[in-house]
């Protein structure tokens, strides 16, 4: 208003705060006196930006009638970039869930979202995430609430780099990590080269492939590297296009996955066959056509390892959950995914990579905590930003796992050469960050907005300068 704009205030009581209302008075600010009308009209007389704040950060549930009238005009306007106007969100989008990230009713979605302190549940969990648009914090000098409040990390992406391990002279392909792969079937061999592709360009020491001979082949002519003869490897990838329809396929795959949940990978070069070592879990990508065969394995008594990363799309974590008791639907699982993420975590007891925007991992509860420690026993949720929705195309998911698999080995090889213990949540962030940023690179992103469409295979291509990118070894 002191700069001149036409300040219109559409209030959602007849009754506002008398010492407020006049402070708006003398900066300029006029009250409408029919406000949903004035919201009905700030779609078509020029308005240029609306500040939603209905509702803080002690609201809960859906807007009330009032609130939702002001803001059904403004949201029918369409979508972010075609709308005539801007949405600033005091807080954040007013009936977004504060703490899940919820939206049970309707949301005017934001350009921007203003909070203050720290960011909030709702700014990291999906579907609210999406509606805050970009999200700045002020400081307003008060104190961050302690680590047993926390909702939800957003790791940051330079400490997600420093797992990129740049190899010394003394490296060679089996101090790198050795991914194997379960992929590919006769009906989708595709997958398997995506997947190959992807590990061989973000910096596996070694690809092993197991697989029909058409995909063998089909892999081979791509990248002559991968290797077809069975060894030791230091993460496996299991499932990436399996055909549901073929048993044989099938039943080779649920073998490795049944060694993978019982602790039956290749023991460390260190580790005498009788050792404690020998029997740990090994890391795995249990992806796609596995998530199944995964369901039917914990229902007799399986149970998997933090180390496993389980990486279920909505449909895929609906059917994985309702298999194992908790019926549910993708629907639901997309208006709640934080906690389908737990849920699935804590009935698992691996880690879970939920695919979305932002892309969510639950790490399951510490087997040690105490029950009493809430902030220990419920699994932890990791929220990254999971790139452009370019990404939305056929393959994308496979190169994730081909990507995730050579961080799982590189962090295993490490850590049988006496470095830290596999962090599979952290491994998964990354992978998640490496994918977002090839995509950002594949589609010309960051040359020029908003970009243009892509490939799968185009992510595995841009794969090398991703690494370089997160890792901080770009200039």
């Amino acid at each position: 208003a002191r700069r001149g704009c036409v300040v219109t205030a559409a209030l959602a009581t007849d009754h506002p705060h008398a010492d407020a209302l006049e402070e708006a008075r003398r900066a300029g600010v006029s009250p409408a006196p029919e406000p949903v009308a004035a919201c009905e009209r700030a779609v078509s007389d020029g308005t240029t930006l609306v500040i939603d704040g209905l509702t803080g950060i002690g609201a809960a549930g859906p807007l009330r009638p009032r609130a939702a009238s002001l803001v059904a005009p403004l949201a029918i306007a369409g979508r972010r970039e075609r709308r005539p106007f801007r949405v600033m969100a005091v807080d954040l989008p007013s009936g977004a869930g504060v703490d899940d990230g919820t939206m049970a009713g309707p949301v005017l979605a934001a350009d921007l979202s203003v909070t203050f302190t720290c960011l909030k549940g709702a700014h990291l969990l999906p579907p609210a995430a999406d509606a805050c648009g970009r999200v700045e914090v002020v400081d307003l000098g008060l104190p961050v609430p302690g680590d047993a409040a926390v909702l939800a990390v957003r790791p940051a992406e330079a400490d997600l780099g420093r797992l990129l391990r740049v190899p010394g002279s003394t490296d060679h392909k089996y101090t790198r990590g050795v991914v194997g792969l379960w992929t590919g079937s006769r009906a989708y061999p595709g997958a398997a080269v995506l997947a190959a592709s992807a590990a061989v360009r973000s910096g596996a020491g070694m690809v092993r492939l197991s697989a029909p001979q058409r995909v063998e082949d089909l892999v081979l002519a791509r990248r002559p590297e991968v290797v077809l003869a069975p060894g030791r490897c230091q993460a496996r990838v299991i499932g990436p296009g399996i055909d549901p329809a073929d048993v044989v396929r099938g039943a080779e795959l649920d073998a490795v996955l049944a060694e993978a949940l019982d602790g039956r990978g290749d023991p460390a070069p260190t580790a005498s066959p009788a050792s404690p070592a020998s029997r740990s879990p090994q890391p795995a990508v249990i992806d796609a056509g596995a998530l199944p065969m995964l369901a039917e394995r914990l229902r007799t008594g399986a149970r998997c390892s933090p180390v496993h990363v389980l990486t279920p799309h909505a449909g895929e974590a609906a059917a994985l959950l309702a298999t194992l008791g908790m019926p549910i639907d993708r629907a639901e699982v997309e208006a709640a995914p934080a906690a389908c993420a737990r849920d699935l975590a804590r009935l698992t007891g691996g880690t879970v990579l939920l695919k979305g925007a932002p892309t969510l991992i639950a790490v399951p509860a510490s087997a040690d905590a105490p029950a009493s420690d809430a902030a220990r026993a419920a699994p932890r949720l990791l929220s990254v930003e999971a790139g452009p929705g370019w990404l939305a195309t056929a393959g994308s998911g496979d190169v994730l796992a081909g990507i995730l698999g050579t961080v799982l080995a590189a962090a295993q090889c490490d850590a049988e050469r006496g470095g830290p213990a596999v962090d599979a949540s952290r491994c998964a962030a990354l992978a998640v960050r490496l994918h977002a940023v090839a995509a950002e690179l594949a589609s010309g992103l960051r040359d020029a907005p908003p970009g243009r469409p892509l490939a799968a295979l185009d992510l595995a291509d841009h794969l090398p300068h991703a690494c370089a990118v997160v890792g901080g070894w770009a200039p």
